[in-house]
Formats: C-alpha cells, sequence, structure tokens
C-alpha cells in the first residue's frame, strides 16, 4: 500500500500558519487595491467574521463537552494563534468565490469550511483529524448548492498589471510558496506530483479525447492555478505526511481533475481535490476499522499508536 512509508519530515504548523496567514492577508489588501478584485469590499470581512465565529462556537461547544478550559484563552496572542486557521479559510473563500452582490453564500461557505474540522473526523496516531480541506470544502458546497454562485474571474489577480508586473506576481507566489511549503508544511513532492500530474492528464485526454493542447494546459498559466497549487492542494492538516503518499496524492487529485473535465463538470479543481480528500477519509476510516477486527480485545489500546501508518 502506497499509504505506508518511512518517518518523514514533520512540518511546523504554528509557523506555517503564520507565514501564510501573513502572505494571504498581504494577497487580499494588493487584490482590492492594486490588482483589480471584482468583489466588494466587504466580501473579505463577511467572510472572516463567519470563520472567526463558527471557529469560536464550536471550540467553546467542545471544551464544554470535554469539560476542559477553551484553547483561545490566555490573552490577545493565544486568540490570534487559535483563529490562524479560520483567517486562511475566511480569506481564502472571499478571494475565490463571486455570488455577485449577495453576501450570504460567502457567509455560508465560510462557516461550512469551519464546521467540516468538527463534522470529517477520523482516528489517527494523534487520536483524530479532519480529512476534508476547509477552504475548499466550503467552496465546492457552495458551488453545488448554488449554481448562480461562480468562481472570482481568474483574470483578477493581473487585471491591473502589465508588462513585467504579469510576470513578478505569479513568481513571487511561486518563490514564496515554494519556501513556506518547503520549510513550514514539507509539501512539495505533493505540489510537484499535482503539477506533472495535471500536465500528464493534459496530454491524455488530447491523445485519448482529442481534446486541443493548448486548452488543457493553459490552465497553468494562471495565478489562480499557481495559488491552488501552493495555498490550496498543500493544505498539511488534510493531506498525507510521507513523501510517497503526498506524490499519490497530488497524482490522483490531478487523475481526478481529468475525469472531471472528460465528463464535461465545470470547478474540476475545487471537485477534484474534494473527491480525493474524501477517498482519503474512507481509506483512513477503512484501515480503522479492520484493525479493530483483526486486533483482540486487551490489545486495543494501542490501537492510536499502530495507526501511525494509516494517518501517513
Amino acid at each position: 500500500m502506497t499509504i505506508l512509508s518511512s518517518a518523514p519530515p514533520q512540518p511546523d504548523r504554528l509557523g506555517g500558519l503564520r507565514r501564510f496567514a501573513v502572505a494571504i492577508t498581504i494577497l487580499n489588501v494588493l487584490g482590492h487595491t492594486v490588482f483589480g478584485f471584482e468583489q466588494s469590499w466587504a466580501t473579505p470581512f463577511v467572510s472572516l467574521a463567519a470563520a472567526y465565529g463558527m471557529e469560536l462556537l464550536l471550540e467553546m461547544v467542545d471544551a464544554r463537552v470535554q469539560r476542559r478550559r477553551p484553547r483561545f484563552l490566555g490573552g490577545p496572542m493565544t486568540l490570534v494563534s487559535f483563529l490562524l486557521s479560520a483567517h486562511i479559510s475566511g480569506l481564502a473563500v472571499g478571494m475565490l468565490l463571486y455570488a455577485n452582490a449577495r453576501l450570504w453564500p460567502i457567509a455560508l461557505a465560510s462557516a461550512a469550511a469551519i464546521a467540516s474540522k468538527a463534522l470529517f473526523r477520523v482516528r489517527t496516531r494523534q487520536g483524530s483529524c479532519h480529512f476534508m480541506n476547509p477552504s475548499n470544502f466550503g467552496i465546492s458546497l457552495t458551488l453545488l448548492l448554488f449554481p448562480w454562485v461562480g468562481i472570482a474571474p481568474p483574470y483578477q489577480f493581473t487585471e491591473q498589471l502589465d508588462g513585467v508586473g504579469d510576470w513578478l506576481l505569479p513568481g513571487f507566489i511561486v518563490l514564496s510558496g515554494s519556501f513556506l511549503n518547503w520549510r513550514f508544511t514539507k509539501r512539495l513532492p505533493l505540489i510537484l506530483a499535482w503539477v506533472f500530474g495535471f500536465a500528464a492528464q493534459a496530454f491524455l485526454r488530447h491523445w485519448i479525447l482529442d481534446a486541443r493542447l493548448e486548452s488543457a494546459l493553459a490552465p497553468m498559466t494562471g495565478t489562480a492555478f499557481i495559488l491552488f497549487s501552493f495555498y490550496m492542494v498543500s493544505d498539511p492538516a488534510t493531506t498525507p505526511i510521507a513523501r510517497r503518499s503526498q506524490v499519490v496524492f497530488g497524482a490522483f487529485t490531478a487523475m481526478a481533475y481529468g475525469a472531471l473535465m472528460a465528463f464535461h463538470v465545470v470547478f474540476g479543481l475545487f471537485f477534484s481535490l474534494s473527491l480525493v480528500c474524501c477517498a482519503r477519509g474512507l481509506v483512513l476510516w477503512t484501515a480503522t476499522q479492520m484493525l479493530r477486527v483483526r486486533q483482540p480485545a486487551p490489545e486495543r489500546a494501542e490501537e492510536p499508536a499502530v495507526l501511525a501508518v494509516a494517518s501517513q
């Protein structure tokens, strides 16, 4: 099984969250002031309010059930650190969805993104973890429920840029994203597998389905694809840790995208990632059930440690 692997380098979760939060905040500010984002200024604030509110609500409920102190208590820095994940999800949803003048679909998407972390969980070595990419889940759910909601046009990232600016922004995202994923998330193998897999499915659709090669490869030239590759598909909380498993995850996401395109399904980037995250969660759950069946009753107390291979 490709889910088995030797122990890989562990990601620096908090360090990565801080830097990703700063990066996506700067991108949103520049997007609304310089690049040409077409959503209203209210969109990111509504999205953030929904994400923060849901994160705090779920933590208070869980703390009450577990009879423990909420993790966001302890001072301003503790609260900021606790909300970093919600901050990233909220800004990502507000940046990528476009609902015209309506704001409630954006709020719904952000709330659903955070709620997915509590709803879709599976046992692992650490006890349990969520397996659906939060931002991607909220976006995918909203696109499925409301056909009149769309994705922000990819050209908005460089609409106001000319000449060398068209190259500087994507280049900066590639360099900064590469550094962050190398230094903190340790997800470069996954990103490389996704990018090469995306190119491979484009060639396969060209050879087998007679799709225009230029059109199949065109998404790779856009800033939206670069952002998705370095800031969405590489989410360290919902992707494997082991390098070999990362390659499988990235390759399968590209394959799922190619299959969706073959059936003319729009928004393939988001739906393909949702499908693969769901499949990974099913694999982890199945591994858990198999171990429970095979282990004698007295040994089941060791189950979380045994599940280390499945969590990777």
